[in-house]
């Protein structure tokens, strides 16, 4: 096989393995996670129309799908290897292979999904897609999810797990009427867009010149936090998986917490650093204290979509709602009232205004409000309480999805703001208080050389002087 995803590395999972697996389970397989329910959070969190910026492409719904595949007399079956028909997804062709005996593995279900045609693939095919591979089971409770995100390329046109359950499992119903029955979730992330590029000249058939006013063609979508996931596929794996999420969110702003921590402890930096902005004017702050929105979200995108993490879709997901929350923030105070409660809700740090990120208050103190500000606490109703016994399944998947899609959107809010303000600080206030500060060491080395060439010419002037008095005095007793 061209491409691996082993449970043991922790690309896939297992409900077996997850504290609240048997309620998630069946969560993920009851009728409301099927057929959607009704929403009261803010639009942006059901929309995935993503682009504000004249950009368009299809939506991540238009490139989610799903599939099932009934193997019917799976007991006699002796074949090595196993497809189902070809389904498209994204406008993608694509197959589920199984090994019942195992790949490379014995006593295992393997199990991968494909593209089809891989062999007709153009050298430059590329797409990366999340999906899920689910082995049903007659008990929804004990079905199996396995999760994954794969750049799907010409060498590697297939993903999956060799290892995806022992054999001796699949009997415990999973095989019912001797039948097997597999389903598939696959959502094609949208990293390409239509882009409308500025006029450019071209020629007709008789070779005369034209401008054409303008053109389309695709470019990499890298620019901006974007909308990943089908909208009711994303409130599926945020409910398994919105504790990783949070740890990626909390690594990131502790790292970041942490330097500016240590500058502000070390008293004679901090100090110098203090004289130095209190000493510029304020169009020289305000300068330094805005950033292009778009230089910096590209650098957020690259930072935080890692390929090959799971998470890195619902991330992302994070990152686009807190940037929706921010841009929003300024327009509408309600808007900020559905993220949390209002007494729960931090002063912001940064702003945006047009195409700028802002930072809303003197840098001074947003400093030393990041460097102990925490990030928002996890609402204690939240998903790690979540029981069979919790309560009625419909406000375990719709107040607890809502729950969690509140504190991911503030989560992705203050993540945005705290890679801003370190981003701001660090890439144009301390460059510009390090050349000061060079420059000033520069004039004191400048004026030390100048004083030490001072006292040198003073002291040559003080021996010449001495000397010149010698020499008087010794032609003063040759005349005598």
């Amino acid at each position: 096989m061209a491409g691996i995803s082993n449970e043991q590395c922790g690309v896939g999972r297992s409900t077996d393995v997850i504290s609240t697996g048997q309620a998630l389970a069946e969560w993920r397989s009851s009728e409301q996670v099927e057929n959607g329910t009704p929403s009261t959070s803010p639009p942006y969190w059901d929309s995935d129309d993503s682009d504000d910026t004249g950009f368009k492409g299809a939506k991540p719904s238009e490139l989610y799908g799903k599939y099932t595949w009934k193997i019917e007399k799976f007991s006699q079956i002796n074949k090595r290897e196993l497809r189902s028909n070809a389904f498209d997804v994204g406008g993608i062709k694509w197959y589920i292979l199984i090994y019942p005996q195992g790949c490379d593995a014995c006593n295992h279900l393997s199990l991968f999904l494909c593209v089809a045609n891989h062999d007709k693939l153009l050298p430059g095919f590329s797409h990366v897609a999340q999906f899920t591979i689910t082995l049903v089971n007659n008990d929804p409770k004990k079905s199996k999810y396995s999760d994954t995100l794969h750049r799907f390329w010409k060498k590697e046109h297939d993903w999956g797990w060799k290892k995806f359950m022992e054999l001796s499992n699949v009997l415990d119903g999973f095989i019912d009427a001797d039948t097997l029955i597999i389903k598939a979730q696959v959502q094609v992330i949208r990293k390409k867009i239509l882009c409308i590029s500025e006029q450019c000249k071209s020629e007709d058939e008789n070779g005369l010149p034209f401008l054409i006013p303008f053109s389309l063609k695709l470019v990499e979508r890298a620019d901006r936090p974007f909308r990943c996931l089908d909208f009711q596929y994303r409130r599926e794996l945020v409910c398994v998986y919105l504790t990783n999420v949070e740890q990626i969110c909390q690594r990131f702003v502790e790292e970041r917490r942490g330097k500016l921590g240590k500058f502000i402890e070390d008293k004679a930096r901090w100090s110098s650093f203090c004289a130095f902005w209190l000493g510029i004017d304020q169009n020289a702050r305000r300068r330094m204290s805005r950033e292009k929105l778009d230089s910096i979200l590209k650098v957020v995108v690259k930072h935080f979509f890692i390929v090959k993490e799971v998470t890195s879709t619902l991330v992302m997901d994070s990152l686009y709602s807190g940037l929706k929350a921010l841009e929003g923030q300024k327009k509408s105070r309600k808007g900020r009232a559905k993220l949390l409660d209002a007494e729960q809700m931090p002063a912001p740090i940064v702003c945006v205004e047009e195409d700028m990120f802002v930072l809303v208050d003197d840098v001074l103190l947003l400093l030393e409000r990041a460097a102990l500000e925490p990030l928002p606490p996890k609402d204690e109703k939240g998903p790690q309480n979540r029981t069979m016994d919790g309560g009625p399944r419909e406000d375990f998947n719709k107040d607890s999805i809502e729950r969690d899609e509140r504190y991911l959107t503030e989560l992705g809010r203050r993540t945005i703001e705290i890679f801003v303000l370190a981003h701001i600080f660090s890439n144009k206030i301390e460059v510009s208080y390090q050349e000061a500060v060079a420059l000033k060491r520069q004039e004191e080395l400048i004026r030390e050389e100048e004083e030490k060439k001072g006292k040198t010419s003073e002291q040559k002037a003080k021996r010449g002087a001495i000397k010149k008095g010698k020499k008087a005095k010794k032609n003063q007793v040759c005349i005598t």
